[in-house]
């Protein structure tokens, strides 16, 4: 039945709008009320999307208390992401789709996880590229082993390890059986920061990821000469591929049979992505599921990220899970001016 979940979106800008085309699509789902800090553009987002009697609040906390929404997307800045599900989690919602990348501190991250435990509310994060129609094809030639067993993956991503790497660490994830890793080594290069959503960042960082399962993975974020804007590169036994974040296969080729070939476009797009994943959430709060892009899979990639820089802080190849650390130890390098090259974000 139309409108069985009301929803409420905190943040309209312009990932706020990308949750609410895909809340739109849901017919299992009402929008109730909008919040933003800057009232005009909540009201822009009703009158674009046609949501017509959503209330418009520039604060959560009053939202929370007159609309109880069942479901809250959160689309905000990454220092704001605990306190906001924290709130939300105690007034009830039952479930809240935020942004990635999961907090700007592994503290934070695990404090997230676990007001998951003490509150039974369902979190997911924005890690929608699992949902492209090329990325779902691939995963279904690996399990039914048309590439072999994985033994090694190339990453690539645009700068900035903690808010893009988290969607290529992610993805090679979804292709090498959701394993944990077992030890990181990283470096970072300092000589130029910048500045994402609030928090401070490298320019490039490297490292390689040892998993649990075996498979070995080298990573680049951001710097010159990568051989992918942004995603893996997998290789098996028995062959390769080659994808793009949004499931654009570059290659993908099988030893034993020279002339196969991938499909050639899957023609979705991101708005599409984001549909299956608000889809995929609203499924999951039906039947328990848990969804593919759940706190415990995002979980997993930020412990990645936050061992890589705490690798730079120890000159030490970091065994997980990562223990003794409740920061972001690259901002807290950082803080502690131990990079004297690093020039301040313009």
């Amino acid at each position: 039945m139309r409108g069985e979940y009301k929803v409420a979106l905190i943040g309209c800008g312009g990932r706020g709008k990308q949750h609410a085309a895909a809340i739109k699509a849901d017919p299992r789902c009402r929008v109730v009320a909008l919040v933003d800090v800057n009232a005009q553009a909540a009201e822009a987002l009703a009158k674009e999307y046609g949501f017509d009697d959503a209330a418009v609040f520039t604060a959560h906390a009053p939202m929370l208390a007159e609309h109880h929404p069942h479901i809250v997307a959160a689309s905000l800045w990454t220092p704001l992401h605990l306190s906001t599900f924290r709130d939300c989690a105690l007034a009830g919602v039952r479930a809240v789709m935020s942004e990635k990348p999961m907090a700007p501190t592994w503290g934070e991250c695990q404090e997230m996880a676990r007001i998951v435990e003490q509150t039974g509310c369902q979190l997911t994060f924005s890690h929608q590229r699992r949902f492209a129609k090329g990325n779902r094809w691939l995963r279904e030639q690996l399990t039914a082993g048309r590439f072999g067993k994985v033994e090694r993956m190339d990453l690539y991503s645009p700068h900035h390890l903690l808010d893009c790497g988290t969607h290529t660490i992610d993805q090679a994830m979804s292709f090498n059986e959701e394993s944990p890793a077992k030890w990181v080594l990283g470096g970072i290069d300092t000589r130029e920061l910048i500045n994402i959503f609030g928090v401070k960042s490298e320019a490039m960082a490297i490292g390689t990821i040892v998993f649990q399962n075996g498979v070995r993975a080298s990573l680049q974020v951001g710097g010159p000469d990568m051989d992918i804007w942004g995603g893996v590169r997998v290789m098996g036994t028995e062959g390769f591929f080659e994808v793009i974040w949004d499931g654009q296969i570059k290659r993908a080729v099988v030893y034993a049979e020279p002339a196969w070939q991938p499909p050639a476009d899957f023609a979705d797009t991101g708005t599409d992505h984001m549909t299956a994943m608000v889809c995929d959430a609203i499924d999951c709060l039906e039947s328990g599921r848990e969804s593919e892009v759940s706190h415990r899979s995002a979980l997993r990639s930020a412990e990645m990220i936050f061992s890589l820089y705490e690798s730079v802080r120890r000159n030490a190849r970091i065994e997980l899970p990562l223990q003794g650390v409740s920061d972001n130890p690259f901002t807290s390098m950082l803080e502690a001016g131990k990079f004297a090259t690093a020039q301040s974000p313009a």
